[in-house]
């Protein structure tokens, strides 16, 4: 297990994130998303294992890292891989070589976020909306088959897209369909009236549960 450092999310997950499978966390801007998924980096490289990063959207902060790193900081930076796509394009090469990145002592793989690249992408190109859609499902499928394969626990992000209905308004993940289908455990991540206080949802377990809703708070060494 990787965990996550949120005491209640690592309990109904029996530890944490689960090596072989894909847990997704979605949610508006300022939610914690990325301070989340670095804190999981931190906590794999404190079992000594590797992480692959992929920073879709400029999220990822060297200095936010030491913070949440603490005293760790100079082994937990040897043991993030940082990548940086700039296109949809090369998101689609990096996730073709995943595999061969991938090598002995990972246990992590972060995408942040997974649907940023594709919708910039769509938004210049909208006639190819059905071909892009089918080519982030490929990508979310390999990284299924990856994480059962190579041994290793995937953490993607995304962000949120308003649902409007008849009598209310919701949010859902960018390409809800797509990511939902593949995630085995499901975070989302709301805001609340205090900017330092996120409400977190665990919607989808592997054990079955019921949703389980809890609060965290969002300080300079990460999310508790």
């Amino acid at each position: 297990m990787i965990p996550t450092g949120c005491k209640a999310i690592d309990e109904i997950l029996g530890g944490g994130m689960r090596v072989g499978g894909v847990t997704l966390i979605y949610g508006e801007a300022e939610t914690g998303k990325t301070t989340l998924a670095m804190q999981c980096a931190v906590n794999c490289a404190r079992q000594s294992f590797k992480t692959l990063f992929m920073d879709s959207d400029g999220s990822f902060s060297v200095r936010r890292l030491s913070q949440i790193a603490s005293g760790y900081f100079e082994k937990v930076a040897q043991l993030i891989i940082l990548m940086k796509p700039n296109n949809f394009s090369e998101q689609t090469l990096v996730m073709d070589r995943l595999a061969d990145y991938v090598t002995k002592n990972f246990r992590l793989i972060v995408i942040d976020t997974i649907a940023s690249l594709y919708s910039a992408k769509v938004a210049e190109a909208p006639r190819e909306t059905f071909e892009l859609n089918r080519e982030l499902n490929r990508q979310m499928a390999c990284l299924a088959q990856i994480a059962k394969t190579q041994k290793v626990a995937v953490l993607i992000t995304s962000q949120v897209r308003s649902v409007f209905d008849k009598s209310y308004v919701s949010v859902e993940p960018v390409a809800t369909r797509v990511l939902k289908f593949w995630a085995d455990v499901i975070i989302a991540m709301k805001c609340t009236e205090n900017p330092r206080v996120i409400k977190a949802v665990l919607e989808k377990n592997p054990k079955g549960a019921k949703p389980l809703t809890c609060y965290l708070e969002m300080g300079e060494s990460g999310i508790r």
